[in-house]
């Protein structure tokens, strides 16, 4: 049985890698055998890809304990997820894996984040060495999408699979629950995720001015943690200006039951992301396996989850205007807004269970 080192972000908090990190060490593999070092320098949101001076003995402690596990446990493979194209995160992967890398016979790159790549060309001297050193020549990329880019041939892996994110499925419990509509109620939208500029929340509120001038009649839920105080007041200070408190409400973190019923009871989700490290788009996957149409971008990985015009719509990014068109024909069309929702439902179970995650991330693992 091979032996792997997972280091990694586990929750919390509650993005998509470290999810997925989480779910794969829970999963109970036939041919591999993985062990977690936990990669602990975030305990919010808000933190993540900023420096601090805690961080500093955080990574002292982390590289401690790879040596720790490569020797006491006979471990052959490093499992690492790079970080995202930003410096913060990418000094810190170059620390770790300058110093750990070495010790082990087969390093595998899972890309949660995308275009670490792309910081490459921007780097001179030592520091462009040291970055070589650590992320070049691994034995196995994996990425979540064929639309993301090309970090494992930039950084010249031997080996590169595509391998789409799949989740178990929480939805089913609550499909026989048949949504009864009140005529007299407004229409439910939902985003779910982080609340940045950049994963298009200024964006989506635009397109809901829009919708909301039009005399549509809807509620916006918005469900997560904001990025920092001053884009929180950023945007309590646009929905005022743009009179939308009427319309819209901030939910906080969701997480469980709590955040399952919030789904059930959407009639449709928003995703306008056009975060520079996006992948994949796994809320949007959520919302699809409790039969929500989705209306999201044309960004990273994300169209290989949301087909156009099949399980909802997909836009260009920053575009508000394309962004509320989509939205009011999901608004007045219940018959679409139902054909889409089944479909990108029958999506999931085809494509983007579990079960098919697994059986290709193992098979990748043992290549």
């Amino acid at each position: 049985m091979k032996k792997i080192l997972v280091v990694g972000q586990t929750p919390p908090p509650f993005g998509g890698q470290a999810i997925m990190i989480n779910n794969m060490l829970n999963e109970d593999f036939s041919k591999v055998r993985l062990y977690h070092v936990r990669m602990n320098f975030s305990s919010d949101m808000d933190e993540v890809g900023k420096f601090k001076l805690s961080k500093l003995t955080k990574l002292l402690a982390l590289i401690g304990k790879i040596f720790y596990y490569r020797f006491r446990h006979r471990v052959s493979a490093l499992y690492y997820p790079p970080a995202p194209p930003q410096r913060v995160p990418m000094l810190r992967d170059i620390v770790i894996l300058n110093t750990t890398r070495w010790l082990f016979k087969t390093t595998i790159f899972h890309f949660h984040a995308a275009g670490i790549s792309e910081m490459h060309d921007q780097l001179r001297g030592p520091l462009r060495k040291l970055y070589e050193r650590a992320y070049f020549y691994p034995d196995v990329c994996i990425r979540l999408s064929e639309f993301n880019p090309e970090d494992g041939r930039a950084l010249r892996t031997r080996r590169e699979y595509i391998v789409p994110n799949g989740l178990a499925d929480v939805g089913s419990p609550y499909l026989d629950q048949a949504k009864t509509h009140d005529a007299s109620e407004p229409l439910t939208l939902l985003y779910v995720g982080v609340l940045c500029e950049s994963k298009g929340i200024l964006v989506l509120l635009e397109s809901a001015e829009r919708l909301a001038r039009q005399g549509h009649r809807f509620k916006l839920q918005l469900v997560g943690r904001f990025e920092s105080d001053n884009f929180r007041q950023q945007v309590e200070q646009f929905v005022a200006r743009r009179h939308l408190a009427s319309h819209v409400s901030f939910l906080g973190v969701l997480t469980g039951e709590a955040k399952h019923r919030t789904f059930a009871q959407a009639d449709i989700f928003c995703y306008p992301t056009f975060f520079e490290a996006e992948t994949f788009g796994l809320v949007a996957l959520e919302a699809m396996q409790f039969g929500l149409p989705v209306v999201a971008t044309r960004w990273r990985g994300v169209p290989s989850v949301v087909h156009d015009q099949v399980s909802g719509f997909v836009v260009p990014p920053r575009d508000p205007a394309a962004f509320a068109e989509k939205l009011e024909v999901l608004l007045s069309e219940r018959s679409t807004r139902k054909k889409m929702g089944e479909k990108g439902r029958e999506i999931y179970c085809q494509k983007f269970t579990a079960q098919a995650h697994f059986r290709q991330l193992e098979a990748a693992f043992i290549s």
